[in-house]
């Protein structure tokens, strides 16, 4: 299983990092033991000082996939949950300014926050879905995946020309502005519309 995860996929968000926009989707990965689920508290690594929270609706592909055709991708998945991409922001400009890949301060363990999954079923048109962060009950990140520079099935058909998908892979489909920094006693709740879909602590 792996997970694949594309930046800068919302207009804003680049603009508030000051990064240009993106000609093409920018992919980057993270591995399995990124993952932290069950509302498990994050605890802040001792590596960086500046931890980032980004909100992103995630999907899980369900069928191998090579070179999938945009007008087919929406057939290779089925469920969506909700994720953060956490970031550790100043290690982050440190890696960028020597020209050093992302890995460190992206893929660490427990940067890949998920929820469970529910049928996409549940949602009548995933190409216009709230979804929110809340850090101690203020909302800090509202999004719509209307406004996704590279939507759902773009996503994964440009993926898939790099990657075979597989069964259980997932992609984390990008973050609005509004990101910002966490603090340990720090309690974050992850929304899409009205139904929450995370709630857990910063240790």
């Amino acid at each position: 299983m792996k997970i694949l995860c594309i930046g800068r996929n919302y207009e804003e968000h680049a603009k508030e990092l000051k990064n240009p926009l993106p000609a093409e989707p920018v992919v980057f990965s993270k591995p399995d033991s990124a993952i932290l689920r069950n509302n498990n508290p994050f605890f802040l690594p001792s590596f960086a000082n500046d931890f980032h929270f980004e909100v992103e609706v995630v999907v899980r592909i369900n069928k191998l996939g090579k070179n999938i055709e945009e007008r087919f991708a929406n057939r290779y998945y089925d469920e969506i949950a909700l994720g953060v991409d956490f970031t550790a922001r100043d290690l982050q400009d440190e890696l960028r300014s020597k020209g050093l890949p992302w890995e460190k301060c992206k893929a660490f363990d427990g940067s890949a926050v998920l929820s469970d999954f529910v049928p996409k079923s549940d949602y009548p048109d995933l190409n216009n879905l709230n979804f929110s962060l809340n850090v101690n009950g203020e909302v800090r990140q509202s999004g719509n995946t209307r406004d996704m520079i590279y939507n759902i099935d773009q996503i994964i058909s440009h993926v898939s020309k790099y990657f075979t998908l597989k069964i259980g892979d997932l992609i984390y489909t990008g973050t609005p502005a509004g990101v910002g920094a966490v603090k340990i006693g720090d309690n974050l709740q992850g929304f899409i519309e009205d139904k929450c879909f995370f709630d857990f602590k910063i240790k």
